[in-house]
C-alpha cells in the first residue's frame, strides 16, 4: 500500500517515514514539507492513501484535498492534525478526507486507522466522532462555517497573541494578506478590535 504525506514539521515527518516505512504492509512513497512541493508529484504518481496535515505553510491542506480529489477522487486520504474545530473538520471532509486522526494519537493508533482507512472504513479520533456527532444534533450549526478553515486557523493564533508579522512569517504569506484576513475575520463577527472577535468566536463556538 503505497502512502505519501505532507507534513510541514519536519522531525515529525521523518518518524512518519520511519513508523509507517517499518509496517510490512505499507510503502512511503514520498514525503512533502508543503502542499506545492506535492502537488507536481502527486497529480501524476497517485499514492493509495494520503496523509496530510491542515495547518501548513502557504496553500493549507484543505485545499490541496480539494485539488487532489478533483483529479485522483477514489485516493484515501487522512486527516492528521492538531486542529479540532467543527468548522475545520467539516471542511476538510466535504473537500474529501474520509479520515481525521488528531496529532497526539499513539503510533499503533495512526497504523491501524490508516489500516482501517485502506479498508474502506471512516476512522475518527473520538473527540473528532463526537464533534461529527455534535454537528447534526446542532440546530444552529450555521455558526461553525461562518469563518474560511483560514480565516479560524488565523483567529486561533491571534488567540494566542500572535502579531501580524508573526503570522505572515508562519503562513509565509504577506502582511497585506494577514491584514484582508483580519479585515473579513472582523467583518463576518461584527467586530471592531481582536477582543471583539475572540469573544464573538468563543460564543459561536468557532474557537
Amino acid at each position: 500500500m503505497r502512502i505519501a504525506i505532507v507534513e510541514d514539521n519536519t522531525l515529525l515527518r521523518e518518524n512518519l517515514v520511519l513508523l509507517l516505512g517499518g509496517e510490512t504492509n505499507f510503502e512511503v512513497c514520498c514525503s512533502f514539507g508543503t502542499a506545492e512541493e506535492a502537488i507536481p508529484v502527486l497529480m501524476k504518481n497517485k499514492p493509495e492513501i494520503l496523509l496530510v496535515d491542515i495547518g501548513l505553510p502557504g496553500m493549507s491542506g484543505i485545499d490541496l484535498i480539494k485539488k487532489l480529489k478533483s483529479v485522483h477522487p477514489d485516493m484515501e486520504i487522512m486527516v492528521h492534525t492538531v486542529f479540532d474545530a467543527r468548522h475545520t473538520v467539516f471542511a476538510a471532509i466535504k473537500a474529501g478526507a474520509t479520515g481525521y486522526i488528531l496529532k497526539g494519537a499513539s503510533p499503533r493508533e495512526l497504523v491501524e486507522s490508516i489500516e482501517n482507512l485502506a479498508k474502506g472504513g471512516a476512522p475518527m479520533s473520538p473527540k473528532i466522532a463526537r464533534a461529527v456527532i455534535g454537528e447534526f444534533q446542532d440546530v444552529d450549526g450555521s455558526a461553525h462555517y461562518l469563518l474560511t478553515p483560514r480565516e479560524t486557523e488565523i483567529l486561533m493564533e491571534l488567540e494566542k497573541g500572535s502579531t501580524y508579522k508573526e503570522l505572515a512569517d508562519k503562513l509565509s504569506v504577506s502582511h497585506h494578506t494577514i491584514h484582508t484576513h483580519i479585515k473579513k475575520i472582523y467583518e463576518k463577527l461584527h467586530a471592531k478590535s481582536r477582543r471583539d472577535a475572540l469573544t464573538a468566536a468563543r460564543k459561536k463556538g468557532i474557537i
